[in-house]
């Protein structure tokens, strides 16, 4: 059986929840999410908490699909109340990003400035210029957006120089070795 599934998942005073027809939507003080309940799994609201549960016995599915869903909601009612964020750092010489609007222009080298249009419901800042940092409800978007502007300029072992996530160490490769 899912053990991660069968986890009670507690509601706090701020948010609000609409469940019917499968469809659940989640409001806080950052935001309003949507998620559509599998078919195979049952949601279960008792005043302050949410519980799922599905039938193991006749469909193994259900118990992967039950721990999903699971997860996915607890990230969801975090994600209305606290937010998410993700950190990357430029490193690099001549490595700069600003922000206007949702319009994410960054240096990187190349012989081009390249601007990134944030997605509805992201919001960045930058900081001393090589920090950027992104926020949302969501958690899926906030790590896509953020794979996708590391895309732009991919860490390279030999320097070290590219776009890395907060905390993320490069193992260097060894240079060309010399002549004797």
């Amino acid at each position: 059986m899912s053990r991660i599934g069968k986890r009670p998942i507690s509601i706090p005073d701020k948010v609000t929840i609409t469940y019917q027809n499968k469809q659940l939507e989640i409001k806080g003080p950052k935001g309003t999410l949507q998620f559509v309940i599998p078919e195979l799994v049952e949601l279960d609201i008792q005043e302050k908490v949410m519980s799922l549960q599905a039938d193991y016995e006749n469909d193994a599915k259900a118990k992967a699909l039950m721990g999903t869903a699971q997860a996915i909601v607890k990230n969801m009612v975090f994600g209305v109340t606290e937010g998410f964020r993700k950190q990357l750092n430029l490193v690099g010489v001549g490595y700069r990003a600003s922000v206007s609007g949702n319009k994410l222009e960054m240096n990187l080298g190349y012989s081009h400035p390249i601007g990134f249009t944030l997605p509805e419901g992201v919001t960045a800042k930058v900081e001393a210029n090589t920090q950027i940092i992104l926020e949302s409800c969501d958690k899926q978007l906030v790590g896509q957006v953020a794979a996708d502007i590391r895309c732009f300029r991919p860490p390279e072992p030999y320097k070290g120089k590219g776009i890395l996530f907060a905390g993320e160490v490069i193992r260097k490769k060894a240079g060309k070795a010399g002549k004797s």
